[in-house]
């Protein structure tokens, strides 16, 4: 595939600031949908500001060589639930988050230095692309289930398992056919700019029916047809016109964090800990995933340049960033690289000024309040597309692969079996992933079968 904008492109100024609300609207649901299932006083445009803090951390240490946008990371979600569990206050937990957040980065350090010490020789033996491949495709199905429940906005299934199709559902079902059509032609058939930002484009298209069938609604009294929530631009002048409706500070994580500090016991850190640190070893595998299927996409492998121990500290340290300020552990975004391989722009900078952007627009009330109000079927239509270039970007990674031998075959099948079939386990307050345990299961099986080569073989 060949780039539009390779890595060290840059766009022009005008382009790259819309490339850059691109890049944005992509990692957007994602980034403010951790604090808002954590709770806990937690908030949304201070995640955005932490995310996009992050990533420029994370492009320092990869000396701006990674085209990767870091968002809120759905791994560590009930590890953050713990930090407010057995009823501790507010600034408590808060304070838990970056403690959390602490702990974690560490843990991405301590391998960081593990890997520059004895290189990622290892890492490549240990997953090879027919582990790696099927593993970045299972990333890509594995949120399929989301991308299709946000299609229909989270309508009432059938016992047959279907979506009821009502009236609302079937507002939604055209409102997010329409995007992903949009999207689609833009992206295969457009020309200069259509075809660089078909995201913005669908995303237009799909607002502004959802908005005509939201006014229809209201002016004929018929409920089925509102889709759109006008609630986050209400919010903004429910205490009239002042300041904060055009301009308002995120709330800050530490801001909370510091009145926790006369709480703090270590036992707490003992329970934050056994929280966090098991996950972040299995979010590392992710880690390589993400790299590995990044490195297909710009035909750069980034685990030799900028180099495996530098994407770590860059995702480790961006972690404790962006959590200082928004409370979330941040992780490369699938949403992110398969923008990067749609519109086949990996330009840094146009990443860069998606985090300067992140940081901006945190601070910014009407247009904070408009990506909340972007209905969740359109965001539905995108990601289809979105989550099904990351699945078919780690099947490619195959093509490569002899599948007629068995070692191969049974390992790439036990996979994408484990993936897309959840084996998913929590041992104790530890969740790992159906990701990470298929990732894990194709390790071992992978090795076994290099250990003697079969006759079938």
């Amino acid at each position: 595939m060949k780039l539009i904008y390779g890595v060290k492109d840059k766009p022009a100024f005008g382009q790259m600031i819309v490339f850059a609300i691109q890049q944005l609207l992509a990692i957007m649901a994602a980034t403010i949908a951790v604090p808002a299932i954590v709770g806990n006083g937690m908030s949304a445009s201070a995640a955005l500001f932490g995310a996009g803090v992050g990533t420029i951390v994370y492009q320092l240490f990869t000396k701006f060589r990674s085209p990767v946008f870091l968002g809120s990371s759905f791994a560590f979600i009930n590890s953050m639930l713990a930090a407010f569990a057995g009823g501790v206050s507010m600034s408590l937990g808060m304070l838990g988050l970056v403690i959390g957040a602490i702990l974690a980065g560490l843990v991405y350090v301590f391998i960081a230095i593990i890997v520059k010490l004895v290189g990622v020789k290892w890492i490549n033996n240990l997953m090879p692309p027919v582990v790696i491949g099927p593993t970045v495709a299972i990333i890509g199905l594995s949120l399929a289930g989301a991308a299709i429940n946000d299609v229909f906005s989270y309508g009432e299934k059938s016992g047959a398992g279907g979506f009821i199709m009502n009236g609302f559902t079937w507002v939604s079902f055209i409102c997010a056919l329409v995007t992903l059509v949009v999207v689609v032609l833009c992206s295969t058939y457009g020309k200069k700019m259509a075809k660089l930002i078909p995201f913005i484009i669908g995303i237009l298209a799909g607002y502004a029916l959802a908005l005509i069938f939201t006014l229809i609604g209201s002016a004929t009294g018929n409920e089925s047809l509102m889709i759109l929530d006008f609630a986050p631009f209400k919010a903004l002048v429910s205490d009239g016109v002042t300041l904060k409706t055009f301009l308002s500070v995120p709330e800050f994580t530490f801001l909370n964090a510091f009145d926790g500090i006369k709480e703090f016991k270590w036992s707490y850190v003992a329970t934050i800990a056994v929280a966090y640190v098991p996950v972040a070893f299995v979010v590392f595998a992710e880690h390589i995933a993400d790299h590995k299927n990044l490195s297909s996409i710009i035909e750069s492998d980034l685990l030799e340049d900028p180099g495996l121990s530098r994407t770590l500290l860059g995702d480790g340290v961006g972690s404790m960033v962006g959590a200082f300020f928004g409370g979330c552990p941040n992780t490369t975004y699938g949403e992110s690289v398969g923008c990067v391989a749609i519109t086949r722009n990996a330009s840094v900078a146009t990443i860069t000024s998606t985090a300067i952007l992140a940081i901006l627009i945190s601070f910014v009330s009407p247009f904070v309040a408009f990506l909340d109000s972007i209905p969740g079927c359109v965001m539905g239509g995108v990601c289809i597309t979105l989550y099904g270039f990351i699945a078919v970007s780690g099947l490619k990674m195959l093509q490569k692969v002899d599948l007629e031998q068995n070692k191969n075959l049974f390992t790439a099948s036990v996979i994408l079996i484990a993936g897309i079939g959840g084996m998913a386990m929590s041992i104790g307050k530890v969740t790992i992933t159906s990701i990470a345990c298929a990732l894990i299961l194709g390790i071992i099986v992978n090795i076994i079968l290099s250990i003697k080569k079969t006759d079938a073989e």
